[in-house]
């Protein structure tokens, strides 16, 4: 009885302190009580990304962006998720969830949790799995993020929210981002695509770009950092309307692209996406 209760204390340590992997001169926290998001990347003992319950990195899943009006159609079928982000539903219901560790060690780990969980409605039962895996070297992260169907198909997307702090701090400048869309998603007032792509507009941006021969986007902290972010997946979309961070996040789909552009999941055809980010000092 002693030994279980020791190892279900270690269990709930580990849970609530997160998943700490390190590599190099890299240090990784992820948190699966709390969406499974990336709490910390410290590279040479900086930190990347904001911290604060709600940033970090978190997953988008089954859904990224907007939903309009938190509806969606399958088929004949027409479902309602919470709106929480009125009049819409915003960035899918895994980053409200606790996460199962399937697995951890010393520089990956695989996370999973079930999409008939009570605590976030989908109508449509199967798996998320998110696999984290820090390079041997320290130098990059890949994230890598899959979405099974149990029985019926429905329509998913998946993807990540980062907040890259926009600046690192000891007086150093502010991040500059440099990346090449072939277009930009027209955004309406109600921040949907309207369905029209249009020439790349200055930013500042809360906006949908599409790059379909993958994601590629280099974050430059001068004299400090590099960050190339690099993905198979055809959208981004970059969020730099807040002073504290820069949000760069590769995604299956553009935003309401659960009613616009719906790609099947389906018991032999599960949803996978990856990204790469790879880091080098300018110091």
């Amino acid at each position: 009885m002693s030994t279980d209760n020791t190892t279900q204390s270690a269990s709930r340590a580990q849970a609530s302190d997160g998943v700490r992997l390190a590599a190099g001169d890299a240090e990784l926290t992820i948190l699966p009580d709390n969406g499974c998001r990336l709490g910390s990347l410290r590279v040479g003992g900086t930190e990347l990304l904001r911290q604060g319950a709600k940033y970090g990195c978190f997953p988008m899943v089954p859904w990224c962006g907007r939903i309009a009006h938190g509806q969606f159609r399958n088929g004949g079928e027409l479902h309602q998720m919470p709106v929480n982000d009125p009049p819409h539903a915003i960035h899918g219901t895994g980053r409200n969830l606790g996460w199962r560790t399937a697995r951890s060690g010393a520089t990956e780990a695989a996370f999973t949790y079930e999409l008939a969980d009570p605590a976030a409605p989908w109508p449509y039962p199967g798996r998320v799995t998110q696999l984290v895996e820090l390079a041997e070297d320290g130098g990059s992260l890949t994230l890598t993020m899959g979405v099974e169907a149990a029985t019926d198909s429905f329509p998913a997307q998946a993807g990540w929210h980062p907040w890259f702090l926009r600046n690192l701090g000891e007086g150093g400048e502010d991040v500059r981002l440099d990346f090449a869309p072939e277009w930009q998603e027209e955004r309406g007032a109600d921040h949907l695509p309207t369905g029209r792509r249009i020439t790349p507009r200055p930013g500042p941006w809360d906006d949908c770009f599409g790059m379909p021969r993958g994601v590629a986007a280099t974050l430059t902290w001068p004299g400090r950092l590099e960050l190339k972010i690099t993905s198979r997946a055809e959208w981004v979309v970059v969020y730099d309307e807040q002073e504290a961070a820069v949000c760069v996040e590769p995604q299956s789909g553009p935003p309401n692209g659960l009613n616009t552009l719906p790609r099947l999941v389906t018991p032999i055809d599960p949803l996978e996406i990856s990204t790469t980010w790879a880091w080098r000092a300018l110091s």
